[in-house]
């Protein structure tokens, strides 16, 4: 690549050169996330993965791709970008483990106003550590430089996700019941989803990010939006292989109104109480700041919530022991009832 530099495209505000030095950077942080079945590197024109199918009668792949939104927009003003690809994992793995599927591989792309490396490398260091988690590989991405098309200090973060599980295991919601029990996984905050709101109600390009926030515990306001979207997969899998799992709903955009009931069967609802949830600091502080009502903020946030499951009453404790070995605090917020009203909350 030492030879190939154009003087015209650079006069044109594309430097193809700081591209591939955000590539070379890039490389020890996608090492990283190399599991088996990854058979290239990153540099081709395509990833390639080998899927393990050794016990599987009919193998179905799964996919899902999101971004970040305006999230962005915290990290740009803190000038923070190595946490930002987790979220961008966690919001396509953790859509596609709510049918059962275990994540493979990952790709990222990236589109920026100026290519700096150093910026980039720390948005990919973000990323793989997400794929860590999820337990599947960065076997590809994509950066475009955009002059004129974005501030040359901003860029655009999206990724897409294929993972795979045998048909006969994919959670379809069939037999869902009145009676069984919803288990709440906890969040770690706003995670990627009702930043346009967020940054409304505190004003973000006018705060001060980094001031201590006596309502979140002594954190600024800054590292509190900034913390990552959690990744559910790996606990999720492990509940997989010893409990029948009835729904899964992964908690965004649109909070629990609109995320719960899709996991719900026609003629069930879930009736979920409200004295049960553990609300996060974050989320009482900005419906207090923005005069928001209950409602919406529970049409718009996850507000502690990241993922729901579903399970048999019967399964309840044996499904809370598996999650809390596997590091989540997980509870019972409420369970499926005979309804036409796809959710309550009480």
């Amino acid at each position: 690549m030492e030879n190939s530099r154009s003087e015209a495209y650079a006069a044109a505000g594309v430097d193809i050169t700081a591209g591939y030095r955000s590539v070379e950077l890039m490389k020890k942080h996608i090492r990283r996330t190399e599991i088996p079945g990854v058979c290239s590197d990153v540099g081709g024109f395509g990833g390639l993965f080998i899927p393990d199918l050794a016990g599987m009668k009919e193998p179905v792949l799964v996919s899902g791709t999101d971004g970040v939104g305006t999230k962005l927009k915290i990290a740009f003003l803190m000038d923070k970008h190595d946490t930002i690809g987790i979220d961008c994992v966690a919001m396509c793995v953790n859509d596609i483990i709510c049918c059962g599927a275990r994540p493979l591989f990952f790709l990222d792309y990236i589109a920026c106003g100026k290519n700096v490396p150093e910026v980039i490398e720390q948005i990919v260091k973000g990323v793989c550590e997400g794929c860590v988690q999820a337990g599947c590989a960065l076997v590809g991405g994509e950066t475009a430089e955009h002059p004129g098309m974005m501030p040359e200090d901003e860029y655009d973060l999206a990724g897409y996700s294929t993972g795979i599980v045998d048909r006969a295991k994919i959670i379809d919601n069939k037999a869902m019941r009145a009676g069984d029990v919803i288990i709440a996984l906890p969040s770690t905050g706003v995670h990627s989803n009702g930043f346009s709101l967020v940054r409304k109600v505190f004003d973000v390009e006018n705060a001060d990010l980094k001031a201590p926030v006596a309502e979140l515990g002594g954190k600024s306001l800054g590292e509190t939006l900034l913390t990552p979207t959690k990744i559910y997969v790996k606990p999720v899998l492990a509940l997989l292989k010893e409990v029948a799992v009835k729904g899964i709903s992964h908690i965004t955009g649109g909070g629990f109104y609109e995320n719960i009931p899709r996991s719900i069967p026609d003629g069930l609802g879930a009736k979920v109480e409200k004295a049960k949830i553990r609300i996060l600091p974050v989320f009482r502080l900005i419906a207090e700041k923005g005069g928001i009502t209950e409602r919406d903020m529970f049409n718009t946030y996850n507000m502690g919530v990241g993922m729901s499951i579903v399970v048999s009453a019967a399964d309840a404790d044996k499904a809370l022991r598996i999650l809390k070995e596997n590091g989540e605090d997980a509870y019972i917020i409420g369970e499926i009832t005979e309804s036409e009203e796809k959710i309550t909350i009480v």
